[in-house]
């Protein structure tokens, strides 16, 4: 009888193992064929399930951006919710993304070295990221202060990986709190 294989489930696990290599060695430092051996699948296997690097990349940012909601529903969210408590576990959501911050950033800038703006923005990978993002800081805040306070928060964990941690959450949580 044939191996029953569930693909989603697989294609999914291929996409995680995936992730932590490009985490590792970069976008550019990796070829398909050095993927599918660190994988222990062969390459048309992988090509099987992801017929570029590029949908392979695409894949692992959908895994890495699949963030968990507040248990709020997000409509009913800004109208219960105190403002100062929705900074406060916003800031708390940063800290979480912050131990992956400085490899995330890496795997950036070697994915986008030498594409030109218009490229990066309609980059299909970059937009979902960008979205994603917006969307994890907008169960915080209101829709219209997402991106700014996106920005502030990516700006907030660069900050962070520059001075060695010097600025500290309780500060950045203050400066949210007098700008919104």
């Amino acid at each position: 009888m044939p191996k029953q294989v569930d693909h989603d489930a697989h294609r999914q696990q291929l996409a995680q193992q995936a992730a932590e290599l490009f985490s590792k060695h970069g976008y550019t430092g990796l070829g398909m064929r050095q993927i599918a051996t660190e994988l222990g699948v062969s390459k048309s296997a992988l090509y099987h399930y992801f017929p570029t690097k590029k949908a392979l990349f695409h894949a692992c940012t959908e895994l890495v951006t699949q963030f968990d909601a507040p248990q709020t529903d997000t409509t009913v969210k800004a109208r219960t919710r105190k403002k100062s408590d929705s900074i406060h576990e916003l800031i708390a959501q940063i800290k979480n993304l912050e131990p992956s911050f400085a490899s995330e950033l890496s795997l950036l800038v070697d994915y986008l070295r030498g594409r030109s703006q218009s490229d990066i923005a309609t980059d299909p990978s970059m937009q979902l990221a960008n979205e994603r993002y917006r969307q994890l800081i907008a169960n915080y805040v209101d829709e219209k202060h997402a991106s700014p306070v996106l920005c502030l928060m990516l700006g907030a964990l660069l900050m962070r990986f520059f001075d060695g941690g010097q600025t500290d959450f309780d500060t950045l949580e203050a400066w949210l709190r007098k700008a919104l």
